[in-house]
């Protein structure tokens, strides 16, 4: 029997355009491969080479994209080291810089001059110099008769090495080894890595986070998020520790900004450095996600920001204390909901379990063959236990006092004790209802018993350091020993069985172009400018503008109270048709915030940002319908610069083209 592969991340209605479109604008890209899709990227507008885009003997994109931070992606856009990113990537940093006399959240932050811009210790960015494919170095010595734990040895021992030769004629240089496709093939990354890096400007928070979590995962935006740092090096160019004698970095490749601005259709690509995606893995995972893990995070973390909300909007002090730790925890919260909905909306449970059928059929006789049974088995013993594994990092872990008492540092300046003790009682009388006592440690059981009320345990753990201590190491142990350890052997299997599964698909698939998960390595996606029709009778256009801004001004609710000084612009008129925002069908995730949003030419034209709500399942499956990934304008940038921050001498050092 001929049995059909289908591209399971597509309903079965989906039309034969939507295919096209998802094959066209699905997928995040390796750089060093690159000219595997470029004549698909020429073919959609593109005008440059692949030599433009990544390229080790010659200055190329990839020279000019940072991963920021460790999580977030950045772009240089001089030739004195200024960069570009997201203000949430650059938001922990202006937080730390920020008092009630100097709030830089609130009011801005902008340098005049360099001795005005401020340090900031552990921040780091790396540029990619080189990748490579290494798997037959990574296997040497690999026997299919090996057992999985002699052979992961081998992985490390062979990796180490790989690393070692990397990075030992290198200043600056740091290396690792990737595995993609579940250990099928393994990358080389070697990056320089520099040290000092310092905040040059950031808008207020009333633009840089207008919206707030309201706005947040959902269009039509109007979020100018972007802040702006300097990356230093020694005399030498070379990476440096911080020091007054330092000295602005020479890229090897700065952005030029495009001015043409955007519109339906146009051909728009991103080079960051996307954070992690599943696209490959079997129902039960999905399944998992949709229906127990999502739900389970989202309705714990309403309480906790209920509980940072309430004291945020009493106090100042505390608003700046918990900004970025409220925005953290909301972040992912927001998500959450639109993946949840967005595996449901697009049945991939459903398609998935149909493709597994006919993979099944086609596997039949060969090595493969029941793999998608053994993965269902391992999920099932897999899932209760991972179910409080992730009980424990949402509840436990949340608790500030627990994490002191732990001996893991905690910023004095950034805790509030109310915040904490009311996120106690609440995590700890969740984590009591929400899992059997057998996740529980002897010591947690026992003490409910010697307490009247979770409210009572709340004041002896925060009055006497000895029972929080206790309390926290039963925990810690309990997780450590008992929890972790089921969840990362079931893990590795898994992962085992994924590397069989992960090949045989692609086997299968023959006419399918995989592309690897997103594991924070630089990549290229690549689409183009399009609104999208979230529901039946909404269609919405690909660009906001300044209007939209004050359409929404409320000076009464924080998340919406603007400037005066943009209030006074707009009211002066000629600005109505400022831009702000588009939207693309570039497939991203975490980690692309901050990545530069191109054009056909190669030149900046936004910042991307985000995703819109209804496709945030773009993790798990990609529709083209409605996955979209967000991204301010470059022009509102320079608005904000000039307009805003009066800094306008930080124009002179970007090169603009039309």
């Amino acid at each position: 029997m001929k049995v059909k592969c289908v591209v399971f991340t597509l309903a079965a209605a989906t039309s034969l355009l939507s295919m096209f479109q998802a094959r066209a604008d699905e997928g995040m890209w390796l750089p060093a491969l690159i000219s595997q899709r470029i004549a698909d990227m020429q073919a959609k507008g593109f005008h440059l080479t692949a030599e433009d885009i990544y390229s080790v003997n010659q200055a190329s994109l990839k020279d000019a994209v940072v991963l920021f931070g460790g999580g977030c992606t950045g772009e240089l856009v001089s030739d004195e080291g200024l960069l570009f990113t997201n203000h949430h990537c650059g938001y922990g940093y202006i937080q730390r810089h920020s008092s009630v006399e100097h709030d830089y959240l609130k009011d801005g932050f902008w340098a005049m001059n360099r001795s005005e811009e401020l340090p900031n210790p552990g921040l780091t960015v790396r540029f990619l110099e080189r990748m490579e494919d290494v798997t037959p170095q990574v296997l040497e010595g690999y026997d299919a008769k090996m057992d999985e734990e002699t052979r992961a040895e081998l992985v490390r021992k062979n990796s180490e090495k790989i690393r070692e030769t990397a990075v030992k004629d290198g200043k600056g240089l740091k290396a690792s080894v990737e595995a993609l496709y579940y250990g099928n093939q393994y990358f080389l990354f070697v990056f320089r890595e520099y040290r000092d890096v310092r905040l040059v400007g950031a808008p207020p928070s009333s633009i840089g986070k207008f919206g707030g979590e309201t706005d947040n995962w959902v269009w039509p935006r109007h979020t100018g998020d972007f802040s702006i740092f300097r990356i230093y090096a020694g005399k030498d160019n070379m990476p440096a520790d911080y020091s007054e004698d330092n000295v602005p970095y020479r890229p090897k490749k700065s952005l030029k900004i495009s001015l043409a601005g955007v519109k339906e259709g146009d051909f728009t690509f991103v080079y960051g450095c996307p954070g992690s995606t599943r696209e490959y893995v079997h129902s039960a995972e999905v399944d998992y996600v949709a229906n127990v893990s999502d739900p389970q995070k989202i309705a714990l973390r309403t309480t906790r920001l209920d509980i940072m909300k309430k004291y945020m909007s009493q106090s100042q002090a505390v608003r700046i204390q918990y900004s970025s730790k409220f925005a953290g925890v909301a972040n992912a919260w927001k998500k959450w909901q639109g993946e949840e909905k967005g595996i449901r909306k697009m049945n991939t449970v459903a398609e998935k379990r149909e493709f597994e059928k006919g993979f099944e059929a086609w596997a039949k006789g060969k090595p493969c063959e029941g793999i998608t049974d053994t993965l269902a088995s391992l999920y099932a013993r897999r899932n209760p236990v991972f179910r409080a594994y992730e009980y424990y990092n949402e509840t436990v872990r949340a608790i500030e006092k627990l994490q002191m008492a732990s001996g893991r540092p905690v910023s004095a300046k950034d805790y509030y004790r109310p915040i904490d003790e009311e996120t106690f009682t609440a995590m700890m009388t969740a984590f009591d209802k929400g899992l059997d006592d057998c996740y529980k440690p002897e010591y947690f059981l026992k003490s409910r018993e010697r307490f009247a009320s979770m409210e009572e345990w709340k004041d002896a753990v925060f009055a006497d350091s000895l029972e929080a201590k206790n309390l926290a190491e039963a925990l810690n142990t309990h997780y450590s020993k008992v929890i972790a350890p089921q969840v990362n052997s079931l893990g590795r299997r898994i992962n085992l069985a994924n590397r069989t599964y992960m090949k045989a698909q692609m086997e299968y698939c023959k006419d399918k172009t995989f592309y690897p998960d997103a594991n924070l390595t630089l990549r290229v996606a690549y689409g183009h400018v399009r609104g999208y029709s979230p529901a039946d009778g909404v269609s919405y256009n690909p660009v906001s503008t300044l209007t939209g801004i004050i359409e929404k001004d409320n000076p009464d609710i924080f998340d919406y109270n603007i400037p005066q000084t943009l209030r006074d612009i707009y009211a002066r008129g000629g600005y109505e048709a400022q831009p702000v925002c588009f939207l693309a069908t570039n497939h991203t995730s975490g980690g692309n915030s901050g990545s530069p949003v191109l054009n056909a030419d190669g030149n900046l034209i936004g910042i991307n940002f985000d995703r819109v709500w209804e496709g945030t399942m773009s993790d798990y499956v990609f529709d083209p319908d409605f996955c979209r990934n967000i991204s301010i304008d470059v022009r509102y940038i320079l608005f904000t610069i000039k307009e805003i921050g009066h800094a306008d001498y930080l124009l002179d050092e970007m090169t603009f083209v039309k």
